[in-house]
């Protein structure tokens, strides 16, 4: 007689954008989604390349602020919510985030934008974000990733990005945040009759 049918851990895709506007921004942003994916329960799928856009204040947007690098992460997430939010401000806090101003300048922001198509309104987290649908920022990077990337309640991410006067900024040279670890080369396995590669086998230098 068969046991009980036992499934895995549910596994929720978690959008997450990071921002940093303090410090050496661009590798702030590339420590933290090492460290995102490095977290037991979450694991990055992918990652966008960094934007540059004007830091937003509780009075609108202000120039005179230090330029923020904004990007979107892609995860696998096994964790309940409030692991995950803990995960994230952990890495947030080893990275020198302070809360000491709201939407204050930061060394590192990551917020969560979405979970699957869940909506949670709790005390500590509301998915979707409540302003992602406001934020070039968000909406931009996440395009980038997944061309039909739709928030919960709100509708196409491409149609809501559309919507919006304020731009992001390109940043030259930028690449990806997420770069996994490429898979070991292939080798050769040894044969009875000492090396498999046959050099008949190969055609002339010159051969197409």
């Amino acid at each position: 007689m068969s046991g009980p049918i036992t499934s895995g851990p549910r596994v929720r895709r978690a959008v997450i954008a990071l921002g940093s506007n303090l410090g050496d921004r661009d590798t702030l942003l590339r420590d933290a989604v090492r460290a995102v994916d490095a977290t037991p329960g979450i694991t990055v799928v992918a990652a966008s390349a960094p934007v540059s856009s004007t830091a937003v204040t509780l009075d609108g947007l202000d120039p005179s602020k230090p330029t923020y690098l904004n990007a979107v992460l892609l995860a696998d997430v096994t964790l309940d919510d409030d692991a995950l939010l803990d995960a994230l401000q952990a890495i947030e806090a080893t990275h020198g985030r302070t809360r000491d101003v709201r939407w204050g300048d930061r060394t590192l922001d990551l917020d969560v934008v979405a979970l699957d198509d869940e909506r949670i309104d709790t005390e500590r987290l509301q998915v979707p974000h409540p302003r992602a649908a406001e934020r070039a920022f968000v909406l931009e990077p996440w395009l980038r990733l997944d061309p039909e990337a739709r928030l919960a309640g709100a509708g196409r991410v491409a149609d809501l990005a559309s919507r919006l006067t304020e731009r992001t900024r390109p940043v030259p040279g930028a690449t990806s945040l997420f770069d996994p670890e490429p898979d070991p080369p292939l080798t050769d396995a040894p044969s009875d009759h000492g090396s498999a590669h046959d050099p008949t086998t190969d055609p002339s230098p010159g051969a197409p």
